[in-house]
């Protein structure tokens, strides 16, 4: 049996991994994943830049306007930004050998429940396409620091397992609860998209989550696809028949 490595342990075989190499942009629950990377050692190996545009104005003046910051279209923004960015920055100098990625999230904490969008885009290798990894959670701890605490650790395991288990969706999602629990974290949408993930079916993905024990239900759109619903029911009125 595969041993489970630990947070500190899996942002140090990032760091170690000298392929790899990207951004981190995250907003509303401080540089909490990130964080772990300075923390492991070695983060020079794995960060080329870290961002946290918490305020409103300077966020827009980035990443364009919004009507919701805690949003799939703000985090699609932070990640087109920041990865376009970085391909311009870095590519000539060093894309024949390092994987390049944009690591997002756009977080809200709260004393009741915080909740939030996170998401990886990522080359599988030197100069190919770029893939993605989108998810949103939310976070069931009652006090804000165990939030923060909660959102860096399902950080590093989005990432670790984006590049160490992307050919395994299944086990990925599985390990997006290490060092946690199902009390502490629900997951209740994934989506995979790119050439890396070609053969994946994200309907099968989404009850996954179901059968894993991250989220107690998974909805679909009439064509099909897996949405996150508070995102899809935002201020609409709604009728539930059976």
């Amino acid at each position: 049996m595969e041993e489970t490595l630990g947070t500190s342990q899996k942002a140090l075989h990032i760091n170690l991994d000298a392929r790899r190499y990207g951004t981190f942009a995250e907003i509303g629950a401080g540089q909490e994943v990130a964080r772990w990377f300075f923390r492991a050692g070695g983060a020079a190996g794995t960060v080329a830049k870290t961002i946290s545009a918490y305020d409103m104005a300077v966020s827009d003046a980035i990443y364009g306007p919004t009507e919701r910051y805690v949003s799939r279209r703000r985090l699609q923004a932070m990640l087109d930004y920041e990865y376009n960015l970085l391909l311009e920055r870095l590519d000539e100098k060093r894309g024949d050998k390092t994987a390049f990625f944009a690591f997002a999230n756009t977080v809200a904490t709260s004393k009741k429940e915080g909740n939030g969008w996170m998401s990886i885009r990522f080359q599988a290798e030197s100069g190919a396409d770029a893939s993605e990894i989108l998810i949103h959670l939310r976070m069931l701890d009652k006090e804000n620091v165990r939030q923060q605490e909660a959102l860096g650790i399902i950080g590093v395991n989005l990432i670790h397992g984006t590049f160490y288990s992307a050919h395994q969706p299944e086990a990925l999602i599985r390990s997006l609860l290490d060092d946690l629990t199902w009390e502490r974290v629900e997951v209740d949408m994934i989506r995979f998209s790119g050439p890396a993930f070609s053969r994946v079916d994200n309907r099968l993905m989404a009850l996954q989550l179901v059968r894993q024990g991250l989220t107690e239900a998974a909805m679909f759109t009439a064509k099909g696809e897996a949405i996150q619903w508070a995102e899809v029911l935002y201020k609409k009125p709604v009728m539930v028949q059976r």
